[in-house]
């Protein structure tokens, strides 16, 4: 469940405790969206990285990615986008 307001969303975690994050970017990996959160209270600014998926209904949610194959791609190809940025 997510609540996003301008670049700010707000997670509800499995005991149902909220977190705040900044969405700082979005990509598109094989058809596939993620989402780049950091944290509101990132102790190290190190950044979340969820996959973004869709209700029938058209609602889209956020879920941690399970495949460290995946996760390890999207982090890459995020690492690269930002390194290109810098240049």
């Amino acid at each position: 469940m997510a609540e996003e307001q301008n670049n700010h969303i707000i997670l509800a975690d499995e005991s149902g405790v909220e977190h705040g994050f900044e969405l700082i970017d979005m990509l598109e990996i094989d058809e596939e969206q993620y989402a780049i959160l950091l944290p509101d209270e990132a102790e190290n600014n190190e950044a979340v990285i969820l996959k973004i998926g869709e209700e029938e209904d058209g609602e889209k949610y956020l879920y941690p990615i399970e495949d460290e194959d995946e996760w390890e791609m999207v982090a890459k190809a995020w690492q690269e986008f930002v390194a290109k940025d810098l240049q």
